[in-house]
């Protein structure tokens, strides 16, 4: 993917005359979830797949999570407060925490749209309303589902989410 140029709007125009935008989305524990409100969230994603008639990717990127920091403030918190009590239960939930990384390797995830159009025309106005008008479509189905939907317009931002994707790749020596 060879990016041509960026524009306001956070719309990125490819070498290949493809435009893209890139959209993140908070997304909800859904296991956290009632079984009723499971079945409400898998139907708005549902009505969200039928609704949006136009190309989207998914991008999950994960990271991993360096909980050592954390554990050191939990660690200063203890010295402060000279609470037996507390002490007690903030030494186990650092156990908790330790056992926890070194089990599941603790990650965190992004999650990112890259919804595209395949226009000959240079007219950015108009792909700037067919975006904003895709960008609607998603922002209302994944808000039903619980998710929160935040356009990216920042340059900077966007150049990031491709360099800790390409990088991500290489290291993994994926293609």
């Amino acid at each position: 993917m060879q990016i041509d140029s960026f524009f306001d709007e956070g719309i990125i125009k490819l070498k290949n005359k493809k435009y893209i935008k890139i959209i993140k989305v908070n997304p909800i524990n859904y296991n956290l979830k009632s079984d009723f409100e499971k079945k409400a969230i898998l139907n708005s994603y549902k009505i969200f797949l039928k609704t949006c008639n136009f190309n989207i990717q998914i991008l999950v990127q994960s990271n991993k999570e360096d909980l050592n920091q954390h554990i050191l403030n939990i660690q200063k918190n203890i010295q402060k407060e000279k609470n037996k009590y507390l002490e007690e239960i903030s030494k186990k939930y650092i156990d908790y925490i330790e056992e926890i990384n070194l089990k599941n390797k603790s990650s965190s995830k992004k999650f990112y749209l890259i919804i595209s159009l395949e226009k000959e025309v240079e007219n950015i106005e108009l792909i700037e309303a067919n975006f904003r008008e895709m960008f609607f479509k998603i922002k209302e189905c994944l808000n039903r589902c619980g998710n929160c939907v935040e356009e990216i317009k920042d340059k900077t931002e966007l150049i990031n989410i491709f360099y800790s994707f390409f990088n991500t790749r290489k290291m993994l020596n994926l293609k």
